[in-house]
């Protein structure tokens, strides 16, 4: 029974780490969940419960910070998504 409570330990300690490291990443590089799930080697929605889920009950204020950049990379992917497109069209229609 004990091992089994420690090794819960560890992964819940490995858990909390993991999302407080997700987040300042988000932050420091202005990433977006894609960038972020790439750079962690994890899922998109890995990611998006780490921040929204998991890291509320961590860290209230990194969260809260994490979960700006989060919101603003949302409102601008239509932009991205619409130059990234643009851009792929000048350099294959030319």
């Amino acid at each position: 029974m004990q091992k089994q409570v420690s090794q819960g330990n560890l992964l819940k300690s490995y858990i909390e780490e993991r999302a407080i490291e997700i987040a300042r990443y988000i932050i420091d590089n202005n990433a977006t969940v894609r960038q972020t799930a790439k750079q962690f080697g994890i899922s998109k929605s890995t990611v998006h419960k780490d921040v929204t889920e998991r890291l509320p009950e961590i860290n209230p204020g990194l969260a809260k910070s994490a979960r700006k950049v989060l919101d603003v990379n949302k409102s601008e992917r239509h932009i991205r998504g619409g130059l990234a497109t643009r851009e792929k069209y000048l350099h294959h229609h030319m």
